[in-house]
């Protein structure tokens, strides 16, 4: 297990676990990042990543990106 931080861009993975406090879960949750389920890391720029998850396009913070485990 890692955070989506460190994945490949282009690489299909699958959400192990997604951490942080309780709003921050459920934050994540409501974005479609939940376990079980695939994101793919488009590019990582300016200290964000951009992911596709359930086919949409979502920028997050590295912060946030290392809460969500695959």
């Amino acid at each position: 297990m890692m955070p989506l931080a460190l994945a490949v861009a282009g690489e299909e993975n699958i959400i192990k676990k997604v951490g942080g406090s309780p709003e921050v879960r459920q934050h994540l949750e409501e974005l479609g990042f939940v376990a079980g389920g695939n994101v793919t890391v488009i590019t990582q720029m300016g200290g964000n990543v951009i992911v596709k998850v359930k086919e949409s396009r979502i920028a997050i913070s590295k912060e946030m990106a290392r809460k969500i485990m695959i």
